[in-house]
């Protein structure tokens, strides 16, 4: 999943991240986001690490739902990004509930394209680390439906490497 919406070069905080600027809250919860991408990249991570991955990814979340003009977007992916946290610890019942709130998210708000299919890599995955194989290709086919209706090719082929990266699932298609 890209990073999310990080702010332009031109926006700068006028006060402290979270103090009540719209604009800061937007900025904390892009350099929360960020900075879980860069924990889950650390090969040995500590258990102090993880409990921090996890608050950060939470953390995001909760501050990308502060800011006004947030978009459903934005929080279908701050969802995805907790349930991946989820995964990538081996804690199968949180990434599954994150991961069906981001597939909630998309139906009540008609999302398709990229987050969509990613609602479908979220459960498939968490299924997976659940150790439910046929649930999870049951979601991986249905994340590889759905990206049939991705506009972007680089997209698509982000989302084709992330199915590739199921626990226990073979590439089999």
């Amino acid at each position: 999943m890209p990073e999310e919406d990080r702010p332009s070069e031109q926006t700068s905080a006028k006060s402290p991240p979270g103090t009540g600027s719209v604009s800061d809250v937007r900025l904390l919860a892009a350099q929360l986001f960020n900075d879980v991408w860069r924990l889950m990249e650390v090969d040995k991570r500590t258990t102090k690490d993880d409990d921090l991955m996890i608050h950060t990814a939470h953390a995001s979340r909760y501050h990308w739902g502060q800011v006004p003009d947030a978009t459903p977007h934005n929080l279908a992916r701050g969802e995805w990004q907790i349930s991946r946290v989820y995964c990538v610890l081996g804690r199968a019942e949180p990434a599954m509930h994150h991961a069906r709130r981001v597939l909630d998210i998309c139906e009540e708000n008609d999302i398709g394209d990229f987050d969509l299919a990613y609602a479908y890599e979220a459960l498939a995955r968490a299924h997976a680390v659940a150790g439910h194989p046929e649930e999870a290709r049951r979601y991986t086919d249905s994340a590889l439906s759905a990206a049939g209706n991705i506009t972007d090719d680089d997209d698509r082929d982000l989302l084709i490497a992330d199915l590739e990266t199921i626990p226990g699932q073979p590439r089999y298609w």
